[in-house]
């Protein structure tokens, strides 16, 4: 039986859809029905991230080149790309709530694969199978939208991105630690382990959700490219985004691998500290979602691809300082961009979100395409810029990155509705 089968058998048996949980913060969610969301989003986007602290320590221990460990990043993004094409989706079509629960379990076995490879060509197939499986983190956040009520489902979608954008910056943070004492295969496992945790927690908290229509599925991928043309608001989102992407991967996806050489000769554990300093951005992401609400989207997205650019080209002065002042302002460049990047994405998602909401899975997986598609460049050009020109080469190609997406956003008729 194909995956499109076994996921509409699965719907089938869900029975009647449930309209919403009980309001009790003020979006049409409760609060633990909040919780578990942007709990499901974090623990399962974090997956996409566990490699990069440990590229340094992980390429020695299987014998790979720092070119060909560079591969594991993209090949993760390239794999989310490719599911958000291919498997989003079907969000509108079936019940999310049995597509969760499909995906998790291949999530599972995808990690188990990535910490038992024995060399670089299974662990880029593992890293392909993470990144298509992961993208249930974007049936989640429609979920979200879809329950939360209309006045503040930027609110709504905020609180869910904390979750997801914690569990991307926290990622690396944890693995480094254990990493460290543990070895980089324990990461992998360790993962495995919340996956299969949280895919029970969703087996027992989703509601089940009504499907938006009963396009086929070749009609429904084929309606994304009808949306995007159609659509101009989403087009610029989905630009922007992706540009803002290039830069946050170049950084994440090279940083590990600058630190662990010279001056700084730094381990798997204090790179992933730096996601710390991320995180400290991405909390702000309910109060961008808050500010798109009252607002309007637009100047969110302006300030904070503007701030992205501002924070980029500040490392560029890194070499000019001593090396504990170049950690010092690689950390504060970091919550400022970290920042930047995430609330536009909140802005963005509600931007699209505001469009069609009988397509809300077609018009994120769209705007997420073009995000990871983002960061899959990011990643691939942030390790050639790196063994070219070193961190200054990294560092300007995501200001450039951000300077574009601030373009995008200032172009003549590029207004969004409230």
């Amino acid at each position: 039986m194909s995956s499109l089968q076994t996921i509409q058998a699965a719907a089938a048996k869900a029975g009647p859809a449930i309209a919403a949980a009980p309001a009790s913060n003020g979006t049409g969610l409760s609060r633990p029905l909040t919780l578990l969301l942007a709990a499901g989003a974090g623990f399962t986007v974090a997956s996409l991230y566990y490699a990069q602290p440990m590229l340094g320590v992980l390429g020695g221990d299987i014998g790979a080149s720092d070119r060909a460990i560079g591969m594991v990043p993209m090949s993760t993004q390239f794999g989310y790309a490719l599911g958000l094409l291919l498997l989003a989706p079907l969000g509108d079509r079936f019940d999310r709530r049995s597509i969760i629960l499909i995906k998790s379990a291949v999530l599972v076995a995808a990690l188990l694969l990535a910490g038992a490879a024995p060399g670089i060509g299974v662990l880029l197939v593992a890293s392909l199978a993470l990144g298509l499986s992961a993208t249930l983190a974007q049936d989640i956040i429609p979920a979200a939208a879809t329950l939360a009520v209309e006045a503040h489902r930027g609110k709504a979608v905020g609180q869910v991105m904390t979750g997801l954008l914690l569990g991307i910056l926290l990622s690396r943070v944890v693995s480094g630690f254990v990493a460290e004492h543990f070895g980089w295969r324990a990461v992998f496992y360790a993962a495995a382990a919340s996956i299969a945790l949280m895919g029970v927690a969703m087996w027992r908290g989703l509601p089940r959700f009504r499907p938006t229509t009963h396009l086929s599925y070749g009609a429904l991928l084929g309606s994304l490219t009808g949306l995007f043309r159609q659509h101009g608001a989403l087009r610029r989102a989905a630009m922007a985004q992706g540009l803002l992407s290039i830069g946050f991967s170049a950084f994440w996806s090279t940083l590990a691998v600058m630190l662990h050489g010279a001056p700084f000769h730094l381990g798997a554990e204090a790179a992933g500290m730096f996601g710390l300093a991320g995180a400290a951005g991405a909390l702000a992401a309910p109060l961008a979602g808050r500010i798109a609400d009252s607002k309007g989207p637009e100047l969110v997205t302006r300030l904070g691809a503007g701030l992205a650019m501002v924070s980029f080209a500040a490392m560029t002065a890194a070499p000019m300082l001593s090396s504990s002042a170049q950690l010092w302002l690689i950390a504060l460049a970091a919550i400022g961009f970290d920042l930047g990047v995430q609330a536009s994405l909140v802005s963005h998602q509600t931007i699209v979100y505001s469009i069609e909401p009988a397509a809300r899975s077609r018009l994120n997986a769209i705007l997420f395409v073009g995000m990871f598609v983002g960061m899959a460049a990011g990643a691939a050009l942030g390790s050639l810029a790196l063994a070219q020109w070193g961190w200054t080469g990294v560092v300007t190609l995501a200001a450039v990155a951000a300077g574009a997406a601030l373009t995008v956003r200032m172009w003549p008729g590029s207004k969004e509705a409230r």
